[in-house]
């Protein structure tokens, strides 16, 4: 089965949230799911143009003081039935490529100093994530009359699972460091 093009279902959740520019969903992206979904301008133009062609949203041109017109995109009923319909099919499972376990995996002659180092930045990068997600959290509990129940569950679940991938990554640092150690002894 063809993999489908996931920014479609990013851009339609945002404008089933919000109606806005392509900037304003970049904007809204960045700010809100890019721990675990990353969007660029590359990506977003073309498929809101395709989008709007399938129907699944609306543009409307909107004139601003002293600046350029700006399109404002809608998420239509059609755009909703879509977003709704893919919200219920299965995950696709993610058979993932990640750098970091490819180099650590092929990294035996790399001196065990150098491979501590390295895993006591990733801890401290995952230590800085857990900062940050607290952040978030605090951010949305402080917001929550402002934000429907229902987003605020799934938001923080969002969050949480960012927290929980960020202890796992410390402690697994902990232990290739422990191990790390013990050949050097």
């Amino acid at each position: 089965m063809a993999k489908k093009n996931k920014t479609k279902y990013a851009l339609l959740g945002v404008l089933n949230t919000m109606s806005g520019s392509g900037y304003d969903i970049k904007k809204f992206c960045d700010s809100s799911i890019r721990y675990f979904w990353n969007e660029n301008y590359g990506h977003i133009y073309p498929v809101l143009q395709k989008m709007e062609e399938e129907e699944l949203v609306t543009k409307h041109v909107e004139q601003t003081d002293g600046r350029p017109s700006k399109n404002v995109y809608s998420i239509t009923a059609k755009g909703r039935a879509e977003l709704d319909n893919w919200l219920l099919m299965p995950v696709e499972p993610e058979h993932g490529r990640s750098e970091l376990l490819l180099k650590i995996f092929w990294s035996k002659n790399v001196p065990v100093e150098v491979l501590i180092e390295k895993f006591m930045q990733i801890k401290e990068v995952s230590e800085e994530m857990l900062v940050q997600y607290a952040q978030i959290e605090n951010d949305l509990k402080a917001h929550k009359d402002e934000i429907d129940k229902m987003n605020l569950v799934l938001w923080i679940s969002t969050v949480n699972y960012g927290k929980h991938d960020s202890e796992a990554k410390i402690k697994w640092c902990e232990e290739t460091i422990k191990s790390l150690e013990e050949i050097e002894d």
